[in-house]
């Protein structure tokens, strides 16, 4: 129970009130412990609606490997079997559990379907929970997998990128839930990223820019949501001075891939523009949305996201310096199908 409220506190505090917000965990408290240990779903207070009021995202590095692997592995066969459809089996057995070893669990899973001996309907019918992790790992994973065209050559696989350019270091280790004591105690809901300064900050999926500008606790920042509006992306402690590419604006779209800003330390102060940040990094997180009242409040669905970016490690955007605009661009076209999706849609 500690675990699941750590997850569901709010993520960065922006202009609210830290006893409202111990209030309002203490009233969510009372709400958990009513809806039972495996009860992911709660009844929102406004609207009556009912959606996943918080996940743990507790999938392994390895898990996520092989289930991409096979997903890959099976795509234009007869049986095609999704990644997120292996691993919320798989968790709906194990409690959401990823132990070592589970990669054959997710194996015997997409052998008993290509054979032709079952359904994933009928594998699943007796997993009470089978739903809610489909749901939730759609919902984290949802855009990173597909199809796409990269420089005119038309693919199937990974289309999501580390946040980190290719060809720059980077270091960190698994640091959600860390203590953080700026303006009040509180937890830390993301993966720092250590790196240099002025290294390219890449888009992780494709979306449309949602935020851009200052934040006291986290610098400049950019946040940018997933066209399914599930994923809400947040990176920050940007550069000083020159934080983001030039054009970027709110409401711009973006490819996955695509150099958004700079690496930095900003942050920790009302003033703009300050550097307080001792260590240069990148923070970055991942806010799960499933209904909009969840999208600023008391009660946010940040996950760790440490075992993602390790997988994601894998696909590196490649990019080079414009020597007149000091800019960073990537080298390759990506042509994905969810931007000419969204793009046809605003023009209704």
């Amino acid at each position: 129970m500690k675990d699941r409220l750590r997850k569901v506190r709010g993520s960065h505090f922006e202009g609210k009130n830290p006893l409202l917000s111990g209030l309002t965990l203490l009233l969510l408290c009372g709400c958990l412990f009513c809806a039972g240990s495996l009860g992911r779903r709660a009844v929102s207070v406004s609207g009556g609606k009912d959606f996943i009021k918080w996940v743990d995202f507790d999938v392994s590095y390895e898990a996520l490997c092989k289930a991409y692997e096979l997903d890959v592995e099976t795509y234009g066969q007869p049986v095609h079997v999704g990644w997120v459809e292996l691993l919320a089996c798989v968790a709906a057995r194990r409690g959401g559990d990823f132990p070592k070893g589970s990669e054959e669990d997710l194996v015997k899973v997409k052998e008993q379907l290509c054979s032709g001996g079952t359904t994933l309907e009928e594998l699943t019918k007796d997993l009470k929970y089978y739903p809610y992790y489909k749901e939730a790992y759609e919902a984290v994973l949802g855009g990173m997998v597909g199809e796409y065209e990269l420089d005119g050559e038309q693919k199937y696989g990974l289309k999501a990128y580390l946040p980190i350019a290719k060809g720059f270091e980077y270091s960190g280790y698994d640091d959600f839930g860390s203590s953080r004591t700026y303006g009040f105690k509180r937890e830390h809901l993301g993966h720092d990223m250590m790196g240099q300064i002025g290294t390219p900050i890449i888009a992780v999926e494709s979306g449309y820019v949602e935020a851009l500008g200052w934040n006291q606790y986290g610098g400049w920042r950019i946040g940018i949501r997933s066209f399914d509006k599930k994923r809400y992306y947040y990176y920050a402690h940007l550069r000083q001075n020159f934080p983001y590419c030039k054009t970027l604006r709110e409401g711009d779209v973006v490819t996955a891939g695509d150099v958004i800003g700079y690496m930095g330390h900003t942050g920790y102060s009302k003033t703009e523009n300050v550097n307080n940040i001792e260590i240069v990094h990148l923070h970055f997180g991942m806010q799960l949305i499933f209904d909009e009242s969840q999208k600023d409040c008391d009660s946010e669905i940040w996950i760790d996201v440490y075992a993602l970016t390790r997988f994601l490690n894998r696909n590196r955007s490649e990019t080079v310096k414009n020597e007149e605009t000091k800019e960073w661009v990537r080298t390759s076209k990506m042509v994905d199908p969810a931007v000419e999706e969204y793009l046809k849609k605003q023009k209704k």
